[in-house]
């Protein structure tokens, strides 16, 4: 939807190219503009609004465009028009969102931590999608309430049951087990993500969701398109999380070797 707005306004061919979406996320993710003070966002709304009504002050770059843009698209969502709360918005997801993940990765994780670090994660998960969700169409708030219970609740179990089932193992000396715990959050973490993703859209393969023709009109509904969406989808919420909670420990025991 981002997209397809930027691409409206100004003219621009990003949203048609790999290298021009990944672009425009770089520009949805970027921490600075969480330091936007109010002045500056209202200067950028101001300014698109005038750019929409044809009323441009001389010399106005589409470098200032871009800019307010990415200014307005950052904090305002696009669909109730309101502010976003900084910890929840996509710019907030990295700085707001790394210390849980050193916390899902500390060493020596005792029951209580494991519980509350997965928690957190959750939580954190759960408002930061709430808040950027399509607010376009009605949701029922029972749906992201499932979902955020769902997701807690399996990752939680599985966090606890692994780390148990670890600690019980006969066969693995304290080196291994160590080793062995520093990746329970991954498989955790990709299992919620996957309850989540199923309890929030469950709807949509009974359903099915819209079908665009090119030029961006509904023709139709589709179950099969739901289905296909759902599992891609489960399949990148697996995906994801590897980076950050699969390959800190494979360094981590590379360096202590």
């Amino acid at each position: 939807r981002h997209i397809l707005t930027v691409v409206h306004m100004f003219g621009k061919s990003q949203g048609n190219t790999f290298f021009g979406r990944f672009r425009h996320f770089l520009d949805v993710i970027d921490p600075r503009t969480l330091f936007v003070s109010e002045n500056r966002l209202q200067e950028s709304i101001n300014l698109l609004k005038r750019f929409k009504e044809g009323t441009l002050p001389p010399g106005v770059t589409n470098e200032q465009l871009w800019k307010a843009q990415k200014i307005k698209q950052a904090i305002i969502h696009p669909d109730t028009g309101e502010k976003i709360l900084m910890p929840f918005r996509m710019s907030g997801f990295v700085p707001f969102g790394t210390p849980v993940v050193v916390g899902l990765l500390l060493p020596n994780q005792t029951l209580v931590s494991t519980i509350f670090w997965q928690w957190l994660n959750q939580s954190h998960n759960a408002c930061v999608n709430y808040s950027n969700r399509n607010a376009s169409q009605p949701n029922p708030t029972s749906a992201f309430v499932h979902g955020y219970l769902g997701a807690v609740t399996s990752a939680v179990s599985i966090a606890v049951g692994l780390n148990v089932l670890i600690q019980r193992a006969k066969g693995f000396s304290p080196t291994t087990r160590l080793l062995v715990q520093r990746f329970v959050p991954f498989p955790a973490v990709a299992s919620a993500n996957v309850c989540n993703v199923v309890l929030m859209r469950k709807s949509e393969l009974s359903e099915g969701i819209s079908v665009l023709d090119k030029s961006g009109n509904v023709v139709g509904t589709s179950k099969v398109a739901a289905k296909y969406a759902l599992l891609e989808t489960a399949l990148t919420r697996i995906v994801m999380p590897m980076p950050i909670l699969v390959l800190p420990p494979m360094i981590m025991a590379n360096l202590e070797k």
